[in-house]
C-alpha cells in the first residue's frame, strides 16, 4: 500500500473530528460549521474536501468499516496458528474491544439512514458482507486444516454475527457493567460452541 496523499490525510483528519463531534452532539445536530469550529479552521476548507454533509457522512461510514475490520488484525499475522487466531477473533468480537471500536449511538444513527438513503444502505451492506467474509475465511482455514468441524463456514459466520448484532443491540441498553460482562461471556460461549471449540474461551 502506497503512502497517503495530502488530500487523504486532510480528509481523515476531518472525518475523525466529525466522529468526535457527532459522538458528543448526535449525527443530526452536527454541522460542517461545528466541525470547523472544533478544528479552528474556516468551514470553506472542509467544503473543499467534502462539498456537503452527505459526502462527509458517506466518508464516516467508510471510516466505520475500517475501524471494525481492525478486529481481524491478529488473523493477518502468519505467525499466529489459525485456531488461535479464530479463538482470539471470537473473543474480541464478544468483548469491550469490539464494543469500543465505534460508538454505538453513532453507529445506529448512521444505520437509521439506510432506511432513507440507498447509498448508505449499500455501504452498510458492504460493512456486513466484509465482516462476515473475513470471519468465514478464517473459519474455512481452520476447517481445511481439520482443526474444527463445521458444515458451512459462511453460514456459521452468519450465525455468529447474528449473535453479535443481537447481543450488542441488547447490551446497548444494559443497566450496568456486571450485566454486560455476564451476558457477553454467555454469547461468546455460544459462538464458540457453533465452532465446536466451546472449551477454548479466551478471557475478555
Amino acid at each position: 500500500m502506497g503512502r497517503k496523499s495530502l488530500k487523504e490525510i486532510r480528509q481523515l483528519e476531518i472525518i475523525k473530528v466529525f466522529y468526535k463531534v457527532a459522538k458528543k452532539e448526535g449525527l443530526e445536530n452536527t454541522s460542517i460549521a461545528k466541525i470547523a469550529k472544533v478544528m479552528d479552521i474556516n468551514p470553506s476548507l472542509i467544503i473543499h474536501y467534502f462539498q456537503t454533509k452527505d459526502e462527509l457522512t458517506y466518508a464516516l461510514v467508510d471510516y466505520l468499516l475500517d475501524k471494525y475490520l481492525l478486529i481481524y488484525k491478529v488473523s493477518k499475522d502468519s505467525n499466529v496458528p489459525p485456531l488461535e487466531a479464530l479463538t482470539t477473533v471470537i473473543s474480541d468480537l464478544f468483548s469491550r474491544k469490539w464494543n469500543k471500536l465505534f460508538d454505538d449511538g453513532l453507529f445506529y444513527s448512521c444505520y437509521a439512514l439506510t432506511f432513507r438513503e440507498k447509498k448508505v444502505k449499500g455501504m452498510y451492506l458492504k460493512i456486513t458482507e466484509s465482516l462476515r467474509e473475513q470471519l468465514a475465511a478464517l473459519i474455512e482455514r481452520c476447517k481445511m486444516a481439520q482443526m474444527i468441524k463445521v458444515r458451512d463456514s459462511r453460514f456459521t459466520a452468519d450465525l455468529i454475527f447474528a449473535l453479535v448484532d443481537g447481543a450488542y443491540f441488547y447490551l446497548s441498553v444494559a443497566s450496568n457493567t456486571k450485566t454486560f460482562d455476564q451476558k457477553i461471556t454467555e454469547y461468546r460461549a455460544e459462538a464458540l460452541k457453533l465452532l465446536g471449540i466451546g472449551n477454548a474461551v479466551a478471557t475478555p
